[in-house]
Formats: structure tokens, C-alpha cells, sequence
């Protein structure tokens, strides 16, 4: 099968070959890691470090993310602007890290200040107890993912320490005015919008931009050693969350996407049963989270029944049915590179052997299409990343899946 995923991989590269502006009225749109040049950037950058491409070709695809002026602005964060570009500079290999040190350091000096100025706004909100926003703290945009990035560039450094304690803080419930709400509480809908199927805004559960993303962090930043007062209890506060909305079907245990207030009053969910075992809100992202908050707490029972729960997941092939995309945020991708990050940690020797049980769906399920996307989160890029995984037959040499906090 790894015959088949080198033909499925070299037809997705070939697609990717030469950069390419972004729309006109979207020059943002380079900048991001998401769907823009600096995503397909990641790509050509663990493929060089690979030995598959010389280094010019990554170069051109960096070139064209940062050839116009790179934003520092408070609603930018780990998927766009800075903090994108500065991940991205972060994978290039020490052989030509030389190219890009007064870009770096530049980007550095910028996303620090932008670290503390967003800490000091979402403390400030916490302090008045009102809800938070996705932009507030996820993965995608939020401190959550600038944490990501400070975790691998400077974990040591004051603008982590404090993400680390904004992120504690957001575990405690949220003051007076909305009492039984837990911190990480938002006032609008899964869609960022207010929502008349979530009055009163929801509780998220997710990877992608709920507060399992935050879970992630903090694990990974104290299997590192590096913790703030207060984190193992964070990290246990948000596993007893996830330990009591987790549900149990015929073929294993799921959780909801989401919580609104009237299923907190019930205490039951009202998402009938398990949507697609995605990285960004299913079950492979929440167990994954889990497994690593185990290790970090060393404690192996929280670490081995995550264990079984991803094991359950990706053994069941009604749930795998259901992932009709062949992207890292809700496909096959997040669910493959997910799958061989949790084998490499793994108590349960279960695990061990998903990769390639994976390595036959994965590139039999994926079909390049003219009218696809090209990016990394939700296209071609990723695919191609995490095809590039199991081709090597080992994790990522740049690091790249990071971003989504799963290594």
C-alpha cells in the first residue's frame, strides 16, 4: 500500500509545483497557514529536508507567503499573519536557518508584544467575568495556538509563562453572573455567530477550537517541563470535563461537539450519537489529548483509557465511514498523522499497530479532483504532509503537524 500512497502523493506535488499570488481582494490569504502559500510552504519544506526536492523550491513557496507586508495585528495568530510565517520559518532545517535569522527575529520581537497584549485583554475579560470568543483562546487564532508557537520557539520566555497562566485561568468558572458556566464558556455559536439553536452561547469540546485544544498545550508544555503554578490542576479540570460528557455507544466512547446550556441543566447532550473521528472535533483529536495529558501527569490510567478510546474509534468501521474528506482537519490526513503522533507514545500496543492498519484506507480514499483545495489545513498540502509520513515511514523531520499540537 505504500506503492499506492507514493502515486496518490507524487500526483498531489505535481499539482503543487509552483507558487502562485493569492486573490486580489484576499493578499491575506499568503499569510496563512490554513489555505494560503504559507501552508503549501510546509510541504516543500519537509519534503527538501527529506532529500526529495532541493531547498529552491520551499524557498520560492516562502517567498511568495511573505511578499507582502506580514501582520502583527491582534486578530492574527498561529494560522495567519506573524505568528503563521514565524511557525513556518521555524521548520526550515539548520542548514539554511541563516536565510531567514533577521526575519525570525523580527517575528519574534512582534509575536512576544502580541502575546502579551492579547493575555492582557483576555485576563481583563476573565477579571469582569464575561464569556470568551474562539478568537479569544483556540488553536486556530487564538493564545491557545501563539502558545503553540512560543512552546517551540522560546518555551522558556515570559509571553509563554503567561499563556500558560491565561490558559489556567480560563479553566475556572466563569464569575457570578454565570454561574455553573465553565471558563472557556463562549457567547456565540459554533460558527461564531449568535445562533438560536445555542442561546446564551456553548461549550466547545473540540481540538480545532474548543478547550481540548488548550488541553493540548498544556500537556505538551508540561511533558516539557515547562509549567506555571496551577497547571496539573488545569489539566485535571479539563480531563474531569471531558470524563463526564464522554458517551458510550455499541463501539466505543465519543463525546459532543458541543454543549449548550440546557444540556449543562440536563446533564445529557443533545447530539444523538458520534459525529466523523476528526482531529478538529472528534474523538482522534479528544483521545489524542487525553493519552498526552496522561503522560504528562504520569498517570497511566488517564493515558491508556484515551489509549482505547482512539484505539475503538479507528477500528470501527462505521464511524470511519463517516470521513468522507481526505483533509487534516476534519479527514483522513488529521486522522492518519494523529494516529501514527499517539502510536510513537503509546502504553497500549493496540496502538502500535494503527498506522498501518490506516496506511490502506488513507491513500485509497484519496483522489485528487480539479476543483480542489490546495492549502494545508483542509487540501492538498496536508494530504500530501501527512502522505509524506507514511511514505518516510517515520514522524515529520520539520515538525510541521506542531501546529496542530499533536506531536
Amino acid at each position: 500500500m505504500t506503492a499506492l500512497a507514493a502515486e496518490v502523493l507524487l500526483r498531489l506535488t505535481d499539482r503543487l509545483t509552483d507558487p502562485f499570488p493569492p486573490p486580489a481582494d484576499e493578499p491575506w490569504r499568503a499569510q496563512s497557514l490554513a489555505e494560503g502559500s504559507a501552508g503549501i510552504a510546509l510541504l516543500h519544506i519537509e519534503r527538501a529536508r527529506l532529500g526529495l526536492t532541493p531547498w529552491k523550491h520551499a524557498h520560492h513557496w516562502i517567498t511568495e507567503a511573505v511578499t507582502g507586508e506580514v501582520s502583527a495585528a491582534d486578530t492574527t495568530g498561529l494560522f495567519l499573519g506573524a505568528p503563521a510565517v514565524a511557525f513556518l520559518l521555524s521548520t526550515a532545517p539548520p542548514s539554511v536557518e541563516h536565510l531567514y535569522a533577521d526575519a525570525r527575529a523580527t517575528l519574534h520581537r512582534h509575536i512576544t508584544e502580541l502575546a502579551h497584549r492579547r493575555t492582557d485583554t483576555a485576563l481583563e475579560r476573565i477579571h469582569h467575568g464575561a464569556p470568551a470568543s474562539f478568537a479569544e483562546y483556540d488553536v486556530f487564532y487564538g493564545l491557545t495556538g501563539i502558545g503553540a508557537h512560543l512552546l517551540r520557539t522560546d518555551p522558556g520566555g515570559t509571553a509563554m509563562e503567561r499563556v500558560l497562566g491565561y490558559l489556567v485561568a480560563l479553566t475556572r468558572p466563569l464569575g457570578e453572573d454565570h454561574r455553573g458556566l465553565p471558563g472557556w464558556w463562549v457567547d456565540h455559536g459554533p460558527n461564531r455567530e449568535d445562533s438560536a439553536d445555542f442561546p446564551g452561547g456553548h461549550g466547545n469540546l473540540g481540538v480545532a477550537h474548543g478547550i481540548t485544544g488548550s488541553l493540548l498545550l498544556l500537556a505538551q508544555a508540561l511533558r516539557r517541563g515547562i509549567a506555571v503554578p496551577g497547571q496539573s490542576e488545569a489539566i485535571r479540570t479539563i480531563c474531569d470535563h471531558l470524563d463526564t460528557w464522554r458517551q458510550q455507544s455499541e463501539t466505543g466512547p465519543w463525546w459532543p461537539e458541543h454543549l449548550t446550556r440546557h444540556d449543562l441543566s440536563t446533564g445529557h447532550p443533545h447530539q444523538p450519537g458520534p459525529a466523523r473521528p476528526s482531529w478538529c472535533y472528534g474523538t482522534t483529536g479528544i483521545a489524542r489529548a487525553g493519552q498526552l495529558a496522561g503522560i504528562a501527569l504520569n498517570d497511566t490510567k488517564l493515558q491508556v483509557t484515551h489509549e482505547d478510546a482512539l484505539h475503538q474509534v479507528l477500528t470501527d468501521p462505521v464511524q470511519l465511514a463517516s470521513i468522507t474528506d481526505n483533509g487534516l482537519c476534519h479527514g483522513w490526513a488529521g486522522i492518519y498523522q494523529t494516529a501514527v503522533r499517539a502510536a510513537s507514545d503509546a502504553l497500549d500496543p493496540r496502538l502500535r499497530a494503527l498506522p498501518a492498519l490506516l496506511s490502506t484506507a488513507f491513500p485509497d480514499r484519496t483522489h485528487p479532483s480539479e476543483d480542489r483545495n490546495l492549502g494545508f489545513l483542509n487540501g492538498y498540502a496536508g494530504t500530501a504532509l501527512a502522505l509524506t509520513t507514511l511514505t518516510a515511514q517515520h514522524s515529520p523531520t520539520s515538525g510541521w503537524d506542531a501546529c496542530l499540537l499533536i506531536d
